[in-house]
């Protein structure tokens, strides 16, 4: 089998490594950058250190600040019009995967004038965008690397998977001092999110050698230093090590695309407006426990990459740790069921039927090991809310 292995051109990983911003830009033949962040980048001067570290080297660089938690449809409009009338020719991404997400779909609809849900999965989207250079400020979406971005449609309360070449930036600068400033939640919920990144890349239906490599470097990585980095946010060590561990699941799972765990996580953001990454964490013991007996090598291999069992542990042992040391870790990092989150039982009941369309027709849970039929999406959204595991 042949794997198409997709990257950005130019990948910078190190603390400083925002500084070479202006050198990438000017390579690229970029004259007119707009950086697009939130209002907490600017807030915390890390938007004003990259505008002036680019006007020292003598380029005018533009500000759109309005990026908003899990993205819209209308929060990519505003940018889209914003670098259309500004005349900019390349886009600087800076802070979480909402920012960056919004730029890739903004550089999207910028080359091919097309509106959002018209580019969405099953469609994949191969057309030469502007430059774009991500800079991450947390360790977790793996944005900068991904060849994927993930939108609200606000019409319909639907997170659309917007899929290609076109998605993955130009390039990343991968600088774990800029995750200082990230809160023990955003942490949390970035950290489990990069980890459910490796994890679900590595027992794919589409994993392959290389995707194996990154994605247990990526388990390893987070696995042993994220709950450091959560409760010593100052510690350059646990910071740079969960940074890098981010993109390498990153590059893992831009290259086999995401499983179930996903297909369940998506619409629980888009209708009920969960952080992605506590998302990913509430139903990753649930998905584990469903999808054990599909991959027992798999999962045994990370459980071994996670630190849980020695080489001398059998498969099947190994693998029968997941699920309790998820629970686990969800309860020490304080990771809420989506009863604890405060969504009414009722509405959740009635929205399970359209949480698990929206989450079949995303395409990924076709991916997992075992993949579910309709009724075991609506199951396992149900035993999600409370935090139950299966016992049948």
């Amino acid at each position: 089998m042949i794997n198409r292995i997709l990257t950005p051109r130019d990948i910078l990983v190190g603390g400083g490594a925002r500084r070479e911003l202006a050198g990438l830009l000017k390579s690229r033949e970029v004259k007119r950058p707009l950086v697009v962040t939130d209002p907490t980048m600017v807030k915390v001067g890390h938007a004003t250190e990259i505008i002036d570290g680019l006007a020292a080297a003598g380029l005018e660089a533009g500000l759109f600040s309005e990026c908003v938690e899990d993205p819209t449809d209308l929060s990519v409009a505003a940018l889209v019009a914003v670098a259309q009338s500004g005349k900019h020719d390349g886009l600087v991404a800076l802070g979480g995967g909402s920012a960056i997400d919004t730029a890739k779909a903004a550089g999207i609809v910028l080359a091919t004038g097309e509106a959002l849900n018209a580019l969405k999965v099953p469609r994949i989207v191969d057309v030469d965008t502007m430059p774009l250079v991500a800079i991450p400020t947390t360790a977790g979406t793996g944005s900068e690397v991904t060849r994927a971005a993930v939108i609200t449609d606000t019409e319909v309360n639907e997170k659309m998977l917007i899929l290609g070449s076109a998605a993955l930036p130009t390039a990343a600068i991968v600088d774990y001092e800029l995750t200082f400033t990230c809160p023990f939640r955003v942490t949390v919920d970035t950290g489990i999110d990069a980890l459910t990144h490796a994890l679900e890349a590595l027992v794919n239906r589409n994993a392959n050698p290389h995707s194996d490599a990154l994605a247990l470097s990526g388990l390893a990585l987070i696995g042993g230093h994220l709950e450091t980095a959560a409760h010593e946010p100052k510690n350059a060590a646990a910071r740079e090590a969960v940074m890098l561990g981010a993109t390498h699941a990153g590059l893992a799972v831009s290259n086999t695309s995401t499983a179930l765990i996903h297909g369940l996580s998506r619409p629980l953001g888009a209708f009920f407006h969960v952080p992605h990454g506590m998302s990913n964490a509430m139903v990753l013991p649930l998905v584990t426990q469903f999808s054990l007996a599909s991959a027992p090598v798999k999962y045994a291999m990370a459980a071994r990459a996670l630190g849980l069992a020695t080489q001398d542990v059998s498969d099947q042992a190994a693998a029968g740790m997941l699920v309790t040391a998820f629970q686990d870790m969800n309860a020490r990092l304080d990771v809420p069921t989506p009863e604890r989150f405060g969504i009414a039982r009722d509405r959740y009941t009635d929205l399970i039927p359209e949480m698990a369309a929206q989450g079949i027709a995303s395409g990924t849970p076709n991916n997992n090991p075992r993949v579910p039929t309709p009724d075991e999406m609506a199951r396992l959204y149900m035993l999600a809310y409370d935090g139950q595991l299966d016992a049948a």
